[in-house]
C-alpha cells in the first residue's frame, strides 16, 4: 500500500509538545493522512477520540495518568476498529510482548528512525503488526530480518524449536491434544508437555493466554 492509498485521521498522544510537533509535522506530510487531534495525558486522550473519530492513534506509555498496558486494553475495548501504536522510551521485551498482546498493532522505540514511524502506521493500517527495526534483534523466528512480526516469530528474547512453532499454531486453530497430536504423529502427552514448555518460555499462565497470544501474533485461521 502506497503512502496515499487511504485517508487516515490521527492523534497523537504524547505528554511532551515538541514531540508532538514532529510527529505531527512527520505524518502530516503523507497524502490523505491528517493529525486530527493531540493529547499529553490520558483524559485528553479519551476526549480527543471522543470527538475526532480517528482511525489511529500513536501512543506513549509514559504519559500521564496512562496505568501501564491496561490503557491499551481499555482503548481496544472502546475502539475495537482503532489502530494502536505504541511509540515509547520503554525498550523492554517484555513490555513489547504484553503490549501487543494487551491489543497494540505495533511498537516502536523513540530512538527508531523518524521515517520508520511513517513504515510504521502504514503496516498496522493495513492489519499487519509492527516492530521497530531496533527491537527486532530480540523477536528471533525463522523470518529473522522483517519488519512486521512474522507468522511464526514468537515476542520472546527464547526461540521456539519447530515443534513448538507446531503446537502452538494448532493452539491458534483451536484443536486439542488428540487432534494435535493425531496430525503430527506424537502422543497427546507429548503435546501437553510441549504446551507447557511453551507456556514457561513465554511467561503465560492459561492456555486461554497462550492461544491469544498465538493469534495476536498471526497464528491460526489457517
Amino acid at each position: 500500500m502506497s503512502e496515499a492509498d487511504t485517508d487516515l485521521r490521527i492523534v497523537l498522544a504524547e505528554d511532551h509538545a515538541v514531540v508532538r510537533e514532529g510527529l505531527r509535522l512527520l505524518l502530516d506530510l503523507v497524502p490523505g493522512w491528517k493529525v486530527v487531534g493531540e493529547a499529553g495525558d490520558a483524559v485528553a486522550v479519551l476526549a480527543s477520540l471522543r470527538e475526532c473519530a480517528a482511525d489511529l492513534i500513536v501512543l506513549d506509555l509514559g504519559m500521564p495518568g496512562v496505568a501501564g498496558l491496561s490503557f491499551i486494553g481499555e482503548l481496544r475495548a472502546a475502539y475495537p476498529g482503532l489502530r494502536i501504536l505504541v511509540l515509547t522510551a520503554n525498550v523492554d521485551t517484555r513490555t513489547l510482548r504484553a503490549a501487543l498482546e494487551a491489543g497494540a498493532d505495533g511498537y516502536l522505540a523513540k530512538h527508531d528512525e523518524a521515517g520508520e514511524v511513517r513504515e510504521a502506521v502504514r503496516a498496522v493500517v493495513a492489519g499487519e503488526t509492527y516492530v521497530g527495526r531496533s527491537l527486532r534483534a530480540a523477536v528471533p523466528g525463522p523470518a529473522g530480518g522483517a519488519a512486521t512480526v512474522p507468522a511464526n516469530a514468537a515476542l520472546s528474547p527464547i526461540p521456539l524449536t519447530e515443534r513448538e512453532w507446531q503446537i502452538l499454531r494448532g493452539i491458534a486453530d483451536g484443536d486439542g491434544h488428540q487432534q494435535i497430536g493425531a496430525r503430527l504423529r506424537i502422543s497427546p502427552l507429548t503435546v501437553r508437555k510441549h504446551r507447557e514448555n511453551l507456556m514457561r518460555k513465554l511467561d503465560l499462565h492459561s492456555t486461554a493466554e497462550l492461544t491469544a497470544f498465538a493469534v495476536r501474533i498471526g497464528l491460526g485461521g489457517g
